[in-house]
């Protein structure tokens, strides 16, 4: 029988879980450098996590580690860490480590419950949302051009109309999925402009640029270099609709290569959102490994 004990020491579990997550993270692609600034990224995250023992008849088989805390006006639940030993696995531990997690948050008053995927977890979140996933891939040579696509520096008289696009979609991605809603979005879209590029086209360290065919533009790109150690983030590859469906997005991701190679880093780094199905796809194919994945579900729910 699986049963939970809230740990009054966490020492043991805090360290297995930093050595899974930064497995995890070298086998995504990063560098030493980059899966640490990780590491300190999730370190700075986890003071108020209540992790649990899992046990059977005694044994322990691993931790589920969860919290409560508002997310603009609303108390969000958060399974933090899941892992049953590989010993134990596949004998109905997970699930009842999930629905202990989703039971502990829904009595504190959680409406939404999110969770961030570093393994495997097969079938067992299926019944949560996607709301989005973060890709990389490691960059050790130059891409070959395709599609006789070239990327330029975008200019000043360009980067307006630009930046309202571009707040545009962010928007439209963080609503489809499921994150916030429109109006808390829009908030969310200005703050994080402001903050990410707030001298425009003149902030260090990113990469602007405009995709062309034929001497046509096509669309546009928006790189930060040492986003972690030797990564690149793109924030942004887009090809505009009516130019789809012509390889257009693989040589856009091309030129973001390139950018990152030129800029001295070793691995490019994206986040696709939950219900874009074709830029997954497309990153699949292009060799971008899910790093980590975020899911949610609204509580409270029916037992499955």
């Amino acid at each position: 029988m699986t049963e939970f004990s809230i740990l009054g020491d966490s020492t043991e579990w805090h360290t297995d879980f930093e050595r899974r997550l930064r497995a995890s993270y070298t086998t995504a692609g990063l560098g030493v450098g980059a899966a640490e600034r990780k590491l300190e990224d999730v370190r700075a995250g986890i003071g108020d996590w209540t992790v649990a023992e899992i046990t059977d008849a005694g044994t322990q088989v691993g931790y589920v580690a969860v919290a409560v805390a508002d997310d603009n006006g609303t108390l969000a639940g958060r399974i933090g860490d899941l892992h049953v030993d590989a010993p134990h696995a596949g004998q109905g531990h997970e699930q009842a480590a999930r629905d202990w997690a989703e039971e502990w948050c829904a009595e504190r008053g959680a409406r939404r419950l999110d969770i961030r995927l570093t393994e495997p977890a097969s079938e067992l979140f299926d019944g949560y949302y996607v709301r989005g996933q973060l890709r990389t891939r490691r960059v050790s040579s130059p891409p070959e051009p395709i599609g006789g696509v070239t990327a330029r520096p975008m200019t000043q008289a360009e980067y307006p109309e630009w930046l309202a696009s571009e707040k545009v979609a962010y928007v439209g991605d963080i609503v489809r999925a499921g994150a916030l809603s429109p109006e808390q979005a829009v908030r969310k879209s200005d703050r994080d402009f402001a903050k990410l590029i707030p001298e425009g086209l003149a902030t260090p360290d990113n990469t602007f640029l405009v995709l062309e065919a034929a001497g046509e533009q096509i669309g546009t790109g928006w790189l930060r270099h040492g986003y972690l150690p030797g990564v690149t983030y793109g924030y942004s590859l887009y090809i505009q609709e009516e130019h789809r469906g012509k390889g257009y997005g693989r040589a856009a991701m091309a030129a973001g290569e390139q950018a990152t190679l030129t800029a001295g880093d070793s691995a490019l780094m994206f986040t696709v959102w939950g219900g874009n199905d074709v830029a997954m796809n497309l990153y699949t194919s292009a060799g971008y490994q899910v790093m980590e994945e975020s899911r949610w579900i609204g509580l409270p729910r029916s037992a499955t």
